[in-house]
């Protein structure tokens, strides 16, 4: 029994927050979680947080954006009640898959190489000319230096001077720069042709009915974006930080981050638990002989996830690589896949934190038992499970799919057979008790 507490559920897992409550033996804090007719939530704290430390308990399956927003205005609701610190427990971090792209995809201004009219994979992030380096000599500067930009623009005076023709045939404009080197003047070329062409046919019918000259009428050009430069895309990694840090949280609990860089964009502190024990267990407990099975990673991106669980129980270890070589965004789906070590004969066990629509777990299966693998399990922490995922898995070469219940597995086990949920209530329990109490949580980390 914990005093000075309180914990607050959300919709996304009520299953969850009771298992939660149970185990630190107090009930859940009432509060009424509702909707008004427009669609907007509603949220009323119906007990005194004045001087606790509350804990509110949402996980990020389901209906994303509505559980979002109940865990804001919630944690709003207790720091207008003048709560003493507030954390947000979130098994599943919501749009944890959506973290900042990296700098050169979010349209930074790029310069082209010169010499090239290609708009595929030649831009660079180096300036033209080029800062020189300490002890480096100086740009050289123009191509020609300035004598000839003085010519130029002398010459430019004395046609001026000689009834303001200029020569046509000369490359060089106003400027000093050859038309051909911008993309500017392609436009204005074709806008010169355009202009020259209704002046000819302006000057077959020069006077109207009133004899009033009649002006010749070009259309503008078309909108091109400039080149070197794409589209902004959002940062939802931050936003979602900042959201929450805004709303009044203190202090975040979560579980296997899909990108652990996602901890660097909060100003507070964010405790990333995982579920690799809860897995590790397992198949110490239900795989016979497990020290003859495999680990294998689905990705490259889980393969130290894989091994870190492979090491702890001395078991071998396997990689699938994804050769992803798209000509088109659509083509993403139709990556090639190699087996990296040796499964034949025996049993094998995908290992990966989070599974959505399961096309990537099920094409592994399907590679695994072309490659002589008996039995195929998939060890998963957060289960999300979304559009025709279940049908995937029944219908897939997977013997067994093993998820925990960061995300409400009810309806998701009555539909499929092969799942089995592992419970990480008891774990968030431990890790809220030990915030509350300051004790130190490292050893919900330790798997040895």
């Amino acid at each position: 029994m914990v005093r000075n507490i309180v914990v607050l559920g959300g919709n996304s897992h009520p299953q969850l927050t009771e298992t939660i409550c149970n185990h630190l033996g107090i009930p859940p804090a009432k509060v009424l979680l509702d909707k008004f007719k427009g669609g907007e939530t509603r949220v009323e704290i119906e007990e005194s947080v004045r001087g606790k430390d509350v804990f509110i308990i949402q996980s990020g399956g389901g209906k994303v954006n509505d559980h979002l927003m109940e865990l804001l205005i919630a944690i709003s609701a207790c720091r207008t009640a003048s709560a003493k610190r507030i954390t947000a427990v979130l098994p599943l971090f919501p749009y944890s898959r959506q973290s900042d792209i990296p700098y050169n995809k979010t349209g930074a201004p790029l310069a082209r190489v010169p010499g090239t009219r290609s708009r595929t994979g030649t831009y660079t992030f180096d300036s033209r000319p080029q800062t020189p380096h300490p002890g480096q000599a100086e740009s050289a500067g123009l191509t020609n230096g300035t004598a000839a930009l003085h010519n130029q623009l002398s010459r430019m005076k004395m046609d001026e001077r000689n009834g303001g023709s200029s020569n046509p045939s000369s490359p060089v404009q106003q400027n000093g720069i050859k038309r051909t080197e911008t993309i500017d003047s392609s436009k204005s070329d074709k806008s010169d042709k355009s202009a020259h062409l209704n002046s000819e046919h302006g000057s077959n019918s020069a006077s109207g009915t009133n004899g009033l000259q009649r002006q010749s009428t070009t259309k503008p050009p078309a909108f091109e974006p400039q080149v070197g430069y794409r589209q902004w895309v959002a940062q939802a990694g931050t936003l979602i930080a900042d959201l929450l840090t805004c709303a009044g949280a203190d202090h975040v609990i979560t579980m296997d981050l899909h990108d652990p860089q996602y901890q660097g964009f909060f100003d507070i502190p964010v405790d990333n638990l995982y579920g690799r024990h809860l897995l590790r267990k397992y198949i110490q407990f239900n795989i016979p002989n497990y020290q003859q099975a495999v680990v294998v990673s689905p990705d490259a991106g889980g393969a130290k996830r894989a091994t870190a669980i492979a090491d702890a129980l001395g078991m071998p270890f396997a990689l699938i690589h994804k050769e992803r070589r798209p000509t088109q965004i659509n083509d993403r789906q139709n990556a090639t896949m190699m087996l990296v070590g040796d499964v034949t004969d025996r049993t094998t066990i995908l290992v990966d934190d989070l599974a959505d629509t399961s096309n990537t777990i099920t094409r592994a299966a399907k590679l695994l038992k072309k490659e002589g693998a008996t039995e195929v399990f998939a060890l998963i922490t957060h289960g999300i499970l979304s559009g025709d995922a279940i049908d995937r898995i029944n219908a897939s070469a997977l013997d067994k799919v093993v998820v925990t219940n960061t995300v409400d597995q009810a309806d998701h086990k009555a539909r499929c057979p092969k799942l089995e949920v592992l419970e990480v209530g008891n774990v968030f329990a431990e890790a809220i008790r030990r915030v509350h109490h300051g004790e130190s949580i490292s050893v919900l980390f330790d798997y040895s």
